[in-house]
């Protein structure tokens, strides 16, 4: 991944935070809001778009665009790089190939234990029987 191009993909929107902050979070635009669209990205290869998609799906628009917002600090600047941070981590969560799992049979010990459980339970429902003469 060419991070350097990413980032260029990406398109910053400052809005008006919300929440307490008296007469300077009236005047000010702190909040910033990042967009991103995985249809147009030239980062990555079809392949990887899939897998983003999937991975991303519940945060992906109709449009194929990934928004992510940040209000935390009275900072722009501060804002900013908590975005971009979230973004990459993000897109590297997407990007994992997931493990393919490997068959695997019952223990020996398992397989000992099991048995040793079913002949006690058959063993306590034969004593419930009434006795043959």
């Amino acid at each position: 991944m060419d991070q350097e191009s990413l980032l260029k993909e990406l398109k910053f929107k400052a809005t008006r935070s919300s929440g307490p902050g008296g007469q300077h979070v009236n005047k000010t635009s702190t909040r910033i809001e990042l967009s991103w669209s995985l249809d147009k990205t030239q980062v990555f290869s079809e392949e990887e778009k899939i897998r983003l998609k999937a991975k991303l799906q519940h945060r992906i628009s109709k449009d194929g665009f990934l928004i992510l917002a940040s209000q935390h600090s009275r900072s722009q600047l501060k804002n900013k790089e908590d975005v971009v941070k979230r973004f990459l981590s993000l897109i590297e969560i997407g990007l994992q190939e997931p493990k393919i799992r490997k068959k695997t049979g019952p223990s020996r010990a398992s397989k000992i234990k099991r048995m040793a459980k079913k002949k006690a339970h058959s063993e306590k429902k034969a004593n419930r029987q009434k006795p043959k003469f």
